[in-house]
Formats: C-alpha cells, sequence, structure tokens
C-alpha cells in the first residue's frame, strides 16, 4: 500500500525516514539526496522504486508510490492545495497530474468530492483543484468515462455560475475545464450551457465568455450552435447595462465570427458543408449594428478596443450590400480612434479586416474613402517601431496588410500617393514611404510590374539622403528591387552599384 513518509530536515548522513507508525524504509540513491529543512521545497531524491512528492508545512511529505491506495496520497495533496505559495500550488497540480493520468476517474472523483464536501474552501484553494481537474481532462479525456464526463460538466457548471459576482480566478478555472471537456464532448457542454443561457434573461458573465473560448477551441463542434445561439444572443444585448458584460457579448461576438469564417474557409474538412455566409449574415448584421452605433463609442478604452476587433471580423460575415451601404461610416469611425487610444494594433487589425472585406466584394464606395485612409496609414506607417513592444511590430505589419490591400484595387493612386511622399524631405515621413513601396515590391508583384521604372527613377532621390536611417532603409528596397528585377531595367545602374557594394561589405 501507499505509505506516507516523515523526512527529518537532513538526509545527508542516512538514507532512511520513519513512518508516523515508525517503519523504517531504506533509500538507495544514485546520489546523495538532500531534503531541505522544513518550509522549503524538496529536491529530487533518486532512489528505487517510483515516488510522488507532496508539501503541507511546516513538514515535507515523501510518497513511496506502489499501485494500491491512490486515495490517501490524493487527499493528502488535495488538503495540501490549500497552501498559498505558489510554488506548493504548482508542485500539487505536478504530482496530482501524475496520479491523475494513471487512474483518472478514481483522482476525478476523489476532486469531485472534496469539492462538494468542503463548500467553503477558500478561492485560491478551489481554483488549485479545479485547474488540476482541467489538467488531467486535457491529457486523459479519451480515457475517461462518459459518467464521470457528465459529472466533471455539471460541478464546472456549477463552480462557474454559484457566485452571480464576477470573481475571475475561480469562474475562470471552471469555465477551462468546460472548455477541455467541450474539445471531446461538445454535445454535452452545449446541453448543460444553453441550459444557462435562456431567451430574455442576461446569462452569467462568464456563460457567455465559455461560449466564446469554445468557438476557439473546436472550431468544428460549435459552428453548428452559432446560427441558434446568436439569436438567442441579439435581445441580450440591449439588456447588457455594465461594461463588463458589453465587452464579453463583443468579444464573443469576435470570437464567433472568426470561427464561422475558419470553418467556411475549410469546408472540406467540415462535418457540414453546406453551411454558408449568408447562414449567419442576418443575426451578424443585426449585432453590428448595436456594437457600431452604441458600444464602439464608449469611454472605456478596453471597450472600444473589443468592440473595435469584433467589428472588424463582423464585416466579413455581413451581406455586400450591408457592408456597401456602412463603408461610409464605419472606416472614418475606425480612423477615429486613432486619436482616442495609444494603442493602435487592434484598430490597425479592424481597419484591415474591414478594407480586405471591402475589396473582396469589390466595393465602390471604398475610393471615396481612400484620401482620409491614405493620410490615416501612412502616419502609422511612419510611426517608430519599437521592438521590445510587439504591439507596434505587430500595428505596422497591419498597415503594412492594409496598402496591399488598396494597391491592389488602387494601384495607380497609392503608387503616386507613396513617391509623391517620397519627395519629402521629413525622416520620418521617407522611412515611412521607404517601408511602404518596399512591402510592394514584395508583395504586390504583378500589381507593380508596369510601375517598375516610375519605381526605379524615383527611388535616386533619397538614394542621396544623409539620414543613415533613411541610407539604410534605401539599401532595403533597393535589395527588394534586386530580387525583382527592377535592377535590369534601363537606368538600374547606380542602385545596382549600391547593392553590389552593399553585399561585398556584408
Amino acid at each position: 500500500m501507499t505509505r506516507r513518509v516523515y523526512t527529518s530536515p537532513a538526509l545527508t548522513d542516512r538514507h532512511t525516514a520513519t513512518t508516523l507508525t515508525g517503519k523504517t524504509y531504506c533509500f538507495k540513491p544514485r546520489e546523495e539526496a538532500v531534503v531541505r529543512a522544513p518550509g522549503s521545497l524538496c529536491p529530487s531524491v533518486s532512489q528505487e522504486g517510483s515516488y510522488i512528492l507532496g508539501y503541507r508545512k511546516p513538514s515535507l511529505w515523501l510518497y513511496i508510490m506502489e499501485d494500491t491506495d491512490v486515495e490517501q496520497v490524493t487527499l493528502a495533496l488535495l488538503d495540501a492545495a490549500t497552501d498559498k505559495d505558489s510554488e506548493v500550488q504548482e508542485q500539487v497540480r505536478k504530482s496530482m497530474l501524475t496520479l491523475g493520468k494513471q487512474q483518472p476517474d478514481r483522482v476525478l472523483a476523489m476532486c469531485q468530492d472534496y469539492l462538494l464536501k468542503h463548500p467553503k474552501l477558500l478561492v485560491s484553494h478551489r481554483v488549485v483543484i479545479l485547474q488540476t481537474i482541467e489538467l488531467i481532462v486535457g491529457c486523459r479525456i479519451e480515457e475517461i468515462s462518459n459518467p464521470r464526463i457528465k459529472s466533471i460538466i455539471s460541478l464546472a457548471s456549477d463552480e462557474m455560475t454559484r457566485s452571480k459576482e464576477v470573481i475571475p480566478d475561480w469562474q475562470q478555472a471552471a469555465s477551462n475545464i468546460l472548455v477541455a471537456v467541450g474539445n471531446k464532448h461538445i454535445n454535452d457542454i452545449m446541453e448543460e450551457i444553453l441550459s444557462k443561457f435562456q431567451p430574455g434573461l442576461l446569462p452569467h458573465f462568464f456563460v457567455v465568455k465559455t461560449l466564446a473560448n469554445l468557438s476557439d477551441s473546436n472550431v468544428y463542434g460549435m459552428v453548428p450552435f452559432l446560427n441558434a445561439i446568436l439569436g438567442t444572443m441579439l435581445p441580450m444585448l440591449s439588456m447588457a447595462k455594465q461594461d463588463n458584460m458589453k465587452w464579453v457579448f463583443s468579444s464573443a461576438l469576435c470570437h464567433f465570427s472568426d470561427s464561422i469564417l475558419e470553418y467556411l474557409a475549410n469546408l472540406d474538412k467540415a462535418p457540414d458543408p453546406t453551411v454558408r455566409k449568408d447562414t449567419f449574415s442576418s443575426e451578424i448584421y443585426a449585432a453590428f449594428d448595436i456594437l457600431f452605433n452604441n458600444w464602439l463609442q464608449s469611454r472605456e478604452s478596453k471597450l472600444r478596443w473589443t468592440v473595435a476587433e469584433a467589428v472588424g471580423s463582423m464585416s466579413h460575415l455581413m451581406a455586400s450590400d450591408k457592408l456597401e451601404e456602412q463603408i461610409p461610416k464605419l472606416i472614418p469611425a475606425i480612423l477615429s480612434l486613432y486619436k482616442k487610444n495609444n494603442e493602435h494594433y487592434i484598430i490597425s487589425k479592424s481597419l484591415c479586416q474591414v478594407l480586405d472585406a471591402s475589396v473582396s466584394m469589390s466595393s465602390r464606395v471604398l475610393e471615396t474613402q481612400l484620401d482620409s485612409l491614405l493620410f490615416a496609414l501612412h502616419q502609422q506607417v511612419s510611426a517608430p517601431i519599437d521592438y521590445s513592444n510587439p504591439p507596434t511590430v505587430k500595428n505596422h505589419n497591419e498597415v503594412l496588410r492594409c496598402f496591399s490591400l488598396l494597391a491592389n484595387s488602387f494601384p495607380d493612386r497609392l503608387v503616386m500617393f507613396v513617391l509623391q511622399k517620397l519627395e519629402n524631405s521629413n525622416e520620418r515621413s521617407r522611412l515611412g514611404s521607404l517601408a511602404v513601396l518596399r512591402h510592394f515590391i514584395n508583395s504586390t508583384t504583378s500589381t507593380m510590374e508596369n510601375k517598375k521604372l516610375l519605381i526605379l527613377v524615383s527611388i535616386r532621390q533619397p538614394m542621396a539622403d544623409h539620414s543613415n536611417k533613411v541610407k539604410k532603409r534605401v539599401v532595403q528596397v533597393i535589395s527588394a528591387m534586386a530580387h525583382h528585377g527592377y535592377l535590369e531595367l534601363e537606368g538600374g545602374g547606380a542602385a545596382g552599384s549600391i547593392h553590389r557594394t552593399t553585399l561585398r561589405l556584408t
């Protein structure tokens, strides 16, 4: 059977430990084993047989594992999960996972029983146990019995919604269990979740969040449910008065839209290949109307970002005539967000999605927005990039994608705009223009084919710039030009000379 062993503060002189019943066991380490003083974690003990470390202040417990009676060890670890030390909690999770991999149903049953028998546990204690359940479910989902799965779903749902107030750590841990189970048992999960997502009643924050995360983790399982979910959700949007509920609905709509788009892009792998965009268009547009007209101008920046992100994703699912109708209002509204927020990546990402949807349907009104778009995008691409700050790098890349999308629809306008900006002696403006020009050369090859000579002639002026930053960017542009055959044209000699010199220096 499994034995619980109390170790002395050090095992440097002897390799024995005595149980609480007084029986002595010998260890045969391959190297000297040291158990640190009470209050610290025990390092690895190398010995014959297998073992699991548990921890309870002020004592260290070493468990010599045999195949019988996992319960005693599991119970001791569940008790030890009350410790507030994060290292101890991590060790408990790892030890419980080791047990759970061997006997998932048994360990999960003990976790459930423990939570049910101790309804007044500290939140931090409950969280460690719930996280342990998620870990076991995540790696042994195929081996867990159906009755145990159903009871785990019921437990997690209750833990998630027991408090009407939002208690993030506790409720997120329970939600994560439902998402983990949903990767295999989506029908059982949806039966439980939808019972708490009823028409006319504002749902719990984490019910909505769980639906959003499920749509990410199991696209093919969730998309068939989304039309009904959207139909139930629409009346709830007007009921949401608190910013946190507006945020979670907006986030969910963003996740739902992304999942639908992924499903539609991979219909050959989808369980129902008959699903079409127009299945969701009317519900998506109705939700868009509320988010865009009522929530986008919120004073809360986090909500604005999430609404902007959702609007971008939703634009791909709107009927073409509805999107065309909205473009003259939608693009100026997104551009205005640049002035209201210090973080610009989400705004540029949303704008890029709207432009992609507009270009894909050959929008006729997009050209009317071109001047304001180019002005705002050039300001963004000219902003310094902080490579230690990933969002600024992501923003720069999204802005370049916006330029590419527009260049494919309006090549003449775009090239002339960039080349005119290249004549500006302002260093920042010139750097931005060169970045766009290099991106055009690399990413819009066919569109730029008949613009090669014009671009080649225009690069001469910045070649004479005294700024080292501009010179470096010019070399990058010339390198791109060499790769795409620009330097073979008449007049490419000077740029080619710079390119050959650069290659020799590097």
